[in-house]
């Protein structure tokens, strides 16, 4: 039950940031909140990460996307129910990943692309603009990593699953 309590908590955390930057920015609009470090603005990535594909102009790119994130969700809980004996922790990070891809899921099926808003930046360099769910995958998958490379007490069972 754990993995799926943390998949709805990264779900709903995510999406009632987006609702609230959707209520509160215009699209492209942004706000000053650290000085030369952080705005919230409000953008949409019809592409995947680092709005790769963006640029494309096919109507498959949609369903393309959403074949991709739908397929990750499945993966994922193949591979939980391969590894939540192995180690506790693989639970919470492949929660926190399935839980930001299936908000930015939601995202592609309700708006046809994802809306992010946190922009971290120092000087004139922008990283690209994430949100909650971006967030998400990328601890749960520097957790999943991490305990790859710390865990050898388990390589034995891994290899085995």
């Amino acid at each position: 039950m754990l993995y799926l309590a943390v998949i709805i908590v990264a779900i709903v955390a995510d999406q009632l940031t987006k609702a609230m930057v959707v209520d509160s920015l215009l699209l492209y609009e942004s706000r000053e909140i650290i000085p030369g470090f952080f705005n919230l603005v409000y953008v949409t990535n019809s592409g995947a990460a680092f709005s790769m594909l963006a640029d494309m102009n096919s109507p498959w790119r949609h369903y393309f996307f959403l074949s991709i994130g739908s397929a990750a969700l499945i993966g994922l809980t193949v591979v939980y129910w391969k590894l939540r004996n192995v180690n506790s922790l693989y639970s919470w990070s492949l929660a926190l990943i399935a839980g930001g891809a299936a908000g930015n899921l939601i995202d592609r099926i309700r708006f046809g692309a994802v809306i992010d808003f946190l922009d971290f930046y120092i000087g004139n360099y922008h990283w690209p603009a994430f949100n909650v769910a971006d967030s998400a995958i990328c601890v749960g998958a520097g957790l999943f990593l991490l305990i790859n490379i710390f865990d050898t007490r388990n390589q034995d069972l891994r290899k085995n699953q």
